[in-house]
């Protein structure tokens, strides 16, 4: 599994430190608030458990699955809930916690589609930010890395199912998608 990656972009420390220092900020931001953090699955499972563990105040959580790419390294443009909330958000202020952003398509689904649902608000939490792939304009609230436009995978983020479970993010070689 490790001979797939090309290159290591980010160690698991520099995950770490980056997911503690947005812990901190959402807790100051989110004080005295209904703070419902809701993960997108399945790719920010694994951040969102640290996130969630680093949020300092009273929060709970949801899980949200939504489907754009099936076995592609490239988004269909086509969403599909696949679970949705288990809870009503009426009132309450929806965190959205999301591994990568690129198109921001399917953020800006996610966000329009919550925000129908009379929530006090619906912000966003991302990990990796690959600002050079954008096709829509989309506010990211909370963003942890902005990286190159390279498929990476680790740390939750898969390729056809593989490699979620690396502990860091890394640059899947070309041969391995193409």
């Amino acid at each position: 599994m490790h001979t797939d990656i090309e290159q290591v972009l980010l160690t698991p420390e520099q995950i770490q430190a980056k997911v503690t220092e947005l812990g901190r900020q959402i807790s100051v931001d989110y004080k005295g608030k209904d703070l419902l953090a809701v993960g997108i699955l399945k790719g920010a499972a694994i951040f969102f458990a640290d996130l969630i563990r680093a949020i300092q105040i009273p929060a709970q959580m949801d899980f949200i699955a939504i489907s754009s790419y099936g076995a592609s390294s490239l988004s269909t443009g086509v969403h599909k809930i696949i679970k949705d909330l288990d809870q009503s958000i009426t009132g309450q202020h929806v965190l959205l916690v999301e591994d990568i952003v690129d198109s921001g398509l399917t953020l800006r689904f996610l966000r329009d589609y919550l925000a129908q649902r009379e929530a006090a608000s619906v912000k966003t939490c991302v990990l990796l930010d690959k600002l050079s792939r954008r096709q829509i304009e989309v506010s990211v609230d909370y963003r942890g890395f902005s990286i190159p436009d390279e498929f990476v995978v680790g740390y939750g983020l898969d390729y056809s199912e593989k490699y979620r479970n690396l502990p860091y993010l890394g640059i899947l070689r070309r041969d391995i998608y193409e």
